[in-house]
């Protein structure tokens, strides 16, 4: 049978399963000994195009599904190879299809060569003859039927009208007497009918204004309702933020509600040093600074000891919580609704340790009781057998002097060694900076919820910390926002510059969360206006210590090139370059000498209002 090639085995299964009527994974192929896989091809065999193989097809289950002799197979072609002599010492391969028929065709009578007995027909093909074409049929339905057609005739019909005359009298009675109207012109009659459009259209007008007035006052309606909700909305948020502010500082319970009692503890403390500074002096002011000393000390005593209460509260919650989260089974949902459950090593040890520790914190067992339970806790919670894969997973701290494991270690995104270990910075922050960043990781939340719902898989985001936030809200946004000013950081949000751009540093702005909306909403960047985008690029380019003393200094020097800005405000040269230019677009400086090499301006005393420092930035 012929075959491609590059056909791969699984097609072989196929047609002789469909041929044998018996399963494909059942057959077998094999050629020269070697069982040949699905993937495989003839070629791959080094068969070649127009050759003549033989494979072997056998059934894996001759019991149950045995091999039988292919009937019809007669009119299934060959392909054989005929070397022809083409000339003196020229041969040439020909491949002859040879089609096996059943089809006899008649003898039609020849001849016999004497010599030779080679035979003659007077007639002959190769091929077999073709099939007479199924004759049209000769009848249809149309044929049978008859078709009929109704046609309706009018027959000519005479009348006569009598009138009266002598000797005849005809009635009058029913006659009706018709007066002639009005007469009036072809243009009288389009004008009428102008004049009775414009009624319509006036009528159809008047009606279209109304339900247009209508879909605005409802327009209008709902747009006050959601406002008006929205107002309430936002009033029971800062409702809601003031409550939760108020329990965090009088009741409070984590390490970000300490360290607003440690923020307000430190404001506190300006203001009272600030008030001694400007209102005693001398004796007065030791005697002040001591008083604020000891209230100052009272106050931190009373903090640690709702801090240590507040502990104790949350370790036996945490460790429960910690305990039932290892000793939970795996869990899974199937297609069909129902939910699988698994038990595996971890989680079985897990429950054995809940186990202990539950019988470990009754206060009712014996002695003898709490010394089995403290025996099979040492059995259980025995030192492993290879502690050395614990040791890289170890660290120092140099400010304790302890080894505590990774996970109580904070690492920044650019430090490169492990100093200090969570607590000693969190405890440097409550003796020195006294700094409350929770209002960072608020803000870090809603950066984290604004790109989920963007989906389209921003990273630089989610690699953010509250170090980074913070160094952009100081020093790059001025903790306020770029257009209004606002600077209550519950209120901030930090959105996309170009929101077809995924989030980052250089791709970021703060507004306030009604101007995130509206800005949002720009199908262009360019539609903003021109001073904002200048505002901004100022901002992302410097900091706003640097683009003061830009707009303070440089105007006033004689000789000014790149290399002294670079030099003096310690930047790189082509921000150097892009500030000058800035600057000479704003006619705070002028050009002096344009070579390929460098620039050189000087300062401009005709004019220029140079803008005030930190007016933009």
């Amino acid at each position: 049978m012929p075959f491609k090639v590059d056909t791969i085995f699984k097609y072989f299964k196929d047609h002789f399963s469909h041929l044998l009527k018996i399963p494909p994974f059942v057959l077998q192929i094999s050629y020269a000994g070697i069982i040949l896989k699905n993937n495989e091809t003839l070629i791959q065999h080094g068969i070649k195009p127009q050759e003549i193989v033989q494979l072997e097809l056998s059934s894996t289950n001759p019991d149950l599904y045995p091999i039988k002799r292919i009937e019809g197979l007669s009119d299934v072609s060959q392909i054989i190879t005929v070397t022809v002599h083409t000339g003196i010492n020229q041969y040439q391969v020909v491949a002859v299809e040879i089609i096996k028929s059943d089809f006899h065709k008649p003898f039609l009578g020849g001849f016999r060569h004497k010599i030779t007995g080679t035979e003659y027909h007077n007639a002959g093909t190769q091929t077999v003859p073709k099939k007479i074409p199924e004759k049209v049929s000769a009848f249809s339905r149309d044929t049978q039927t008859v078709s009929q057609r109704k046609k309706l005739q009018q027959t000519t019909n005479t009348t006569s009208t009598q009138m009266s005359k002598i000797g005849v009298y005809v009635s009058n009675m029913t006659d009706k007497l018709l007066e002639p109207g009005e007469y009036f012109s072809a243009a009288e009659y389009h004008a009428r009918r102008l004049k009775a459009v414009i009624v319509i259209q006036t009528r159809y007008r008047q009606w279209h204004a109304k339900v247009f007035v209508e879909k605005l006052k409802r327009q209008k309606q709902l747009r006050l309702e959601w406002e008006a909700q929205e107002e309430l909305r936002k009033i029971k948020e800062k409702e809601e933020w003031l409550q939760r502010d108020y329990d965090r500082r009088h009741n409070p319970k984590t390490d970000e509600d300490f360290e607003l009692l440690y923020n307000a503890l430190d404001l506190w403390h300006q203001e009272e040093l600030s008030r001694i500074n400007q209102c005693l002096t001398r004796a007065e002011r030791k005697a002040a600074l001591c008083e604020l000393l000891e209230k100052e000390t009272q106050i931190i005593a009373s903090i640690g000891r709702h801090r240590h209460i507040a502990c104790l509260d949350r370790q036996e919650t945490a460790i429960q919580a910690f305990l039932d989260k290892c000793s939970a089974p795996k869990t899974w949902r199937r297609a069909d609704g129902k939910t699988i459950e698994m038990d595996t090593q971890f989680t079985i040890r897990a429950r054995e340790l809940q186990n202990i520790y539950k019988c470990i914190i009754l206060k009712t067992l014996s002695q003898d009781e709490r010394l089995d339970i403290l025996l099979t806790l040492k059995h259980t919670v025995k030192v492993p057998q290879d502690p050395l894969k614990f040791y890289k997973k170890i660290h120092f701290c140099r400010n304790c002097q302890l080894y505590l494991p990774s996970t109580e270690f904070a690492i920044a995104t650019t430090s490169q060694h492990i100093y200090r270990c969570r607590h000693c910075t969190s405890l440097e922050n409550e003796a020195k900076q006294r700094e409350a960043f929770l209002k960072y990781k608020c803000l870090l939340q809603r950066l984290y919820a604004s790109e989920a719902d963007y989906e389209d898989n921003s990273q630089i985001a989610f690699l953010m910390q509250l170090q980074d936030i913070q160094y952009l809200m100081e020093n790059i946004w001025a903790s306020q926002s770029v257009l209004s000013a606002w600077d209550d950081i519950n209120d901030l949000v930090m959105v996309r510059w170009n929101k077809s751009l995924e989030w980052s540093p250089w791709n970021c702005i703060l507004l306030t969360k009604d101007e995130a909306v509206a800005h949002l909403k720009l199908t262009s960047i360019e539609e903003s206006k021109r001073n904002v985008q200048d505002k901004l690029k100022n901002l992302v380019l410097f900091d706003k210590a640097t683009y003061d003393k830009l707009c303070k200094e440089v105007p006033s020097y004689k000789l000014i090139t790149p290399a002294v800005v670079s030099e003096r405000l310690k930047i790189q040269g082509s921000l150097s370059r892009a500030a000058l230019q800035e600057l000479c677009s704003k006619g705070l400086i002028k050009v002096v000498s344009k070579h390929r090499a460098q620039i050189i301006y000087t300062r401009n005393t005709k004019g220029g209002d140079a803008p005030a420092a930190g007016e933009e930035a």
